[in-house]
């Protein structure tokens, strides 16, 4: 050995004496938590995926804090009705005097929240009975489907404009009808992937081990499915939102005194013919209306993104 090579051996440390590749690659697959993997995506994401979960973030910051965030209760009624813009009332009072404001941050919690409720609601008697119509395919699976193409052939809002005459217009009713209701396009696809999961081997040997509808439902055919029902699950809490808002907006939504984005148009439309003597009042019974399709828009983009995520598609550059 030269005196060059002793030299550079004397600077090779004990580290990389015991050098291992396996244990490099061991290290490099190492296998990451739901956080990192989902914080990498979100680096990923396009900016109208990153707008949509800003509002959505901010929608549901101000629902969880409203009673913090609001300057006055939620039916606090003020002496001036009609009050215009200013400091103690930033977006002016309604018709009775309540403060625009307020209610638009309660609005918030009762809208999105009752929304939220109803669509889970939904999902529940919709996505259990497509998978028990598509793991059973038998007279189960014929009466629930012709049961479903009924409720689908009746339009949903004149529908529930009915049945919200005959039950009453409180909030159980409310969720109740438009879940029901709501269910039916929840089973048609939920019965239309889970059918082709159903014949999977796996499936079939899950059968033959002597599992039930349960655990085959819940451990197979579930998992499987997921990313349709995820985006589905998104798309219907947009339509049930805006079926709730058109509801109020009709009188037989949320009723007074608890705030609605639906009933705050309708409350204030009749300032919108102000609108050459004063913008701003005119502009009042905009704000709900923007909410609801800033909202509406930011779920979209959000939905949008997860599909193109779980599909596998990938951009071409």
């Amino acid at each position: 050995m030269t005196q060059a090579n002793q030299d550079k051996d004397d600077f090779i440390s004990p580290e990389a004496e015991s050098y291992s590749a396996a244990a490099e690659v061991g290290f490099v697959r190492k296998r990451r938590t739901r956080f990192e993997r989902g914080w990498i995506e979100l680096k990923k994401a396009p900016l109208s995926a990153l707008f949509g979960l800003t509002v959505i973030c901010i929608y549901m910051f101000i629902a969880l804090f409203a009673p913090i965030i609001a300057p006055y209760g939620e039916a606090d009624v003020f002496p001036t009705p009609y009050g215009p813009w200013s400091p103690e009332h930033w977006f002016g009072t309604d018709q009775i005097g309540r403060d625009v404001w307020t209610r638009l941050i309660y609005g918030a919690r009762n809208t999105m929240g009752i929304a939220l409720v109803t669509t889970l609601l939904s999902f529940i008697i919709g996505g259990g009975l497509g998978l028990v119509a598509a793991i059973n395919r038998s007279w189960l699976d014929q009466f629930l489907s012709r049961a479903v193409d009924v409720l689908m052939a009746i339009p949903s809002l004149i529908f529930a404009l009915m049945l919200l005459s005959i039950f009453g217009s409180t909030v159980s009713s409310l969720i109740v009808i438009i879940a029901v209701l709501d269910s039916t396009r929840v089973f048609r696809l939920t019965r239309s992937v889970a059918v082709n999961v159903v014949v999977m081997d796996y499936v079939e040997a899950a059968r033959l081990r002597g599992e039930g509808i349960g655990w085959i439902m819940r451990r197979e055919i579930l998992p499987n499915i997921m990313p349709p029902l995820v985006a589905e699950f998104g798309l219907r809490f947009c339509f049930v939102f805006l079926t709730i808002a058109a509801l109020s907006f009709l009188g037989v939504g949320i009723q007074p005194p608890t705030a609605d984005w639906g009933s705050m148009v309708r409350e204030n439309a009749s300032l919108i013919q102000f609108a050459q003597y004063d913008l701003t009042a005119a502009l009042t019974p905009l704000l709900p209306a923007a909410a609801i399709a800033l909202l509406t828009v930011a779920v979209n983009f959000v939905v949008d993104w997860f599909l193109h995520k779980t599909s596998g598609l990938r951009d071409e550059h």
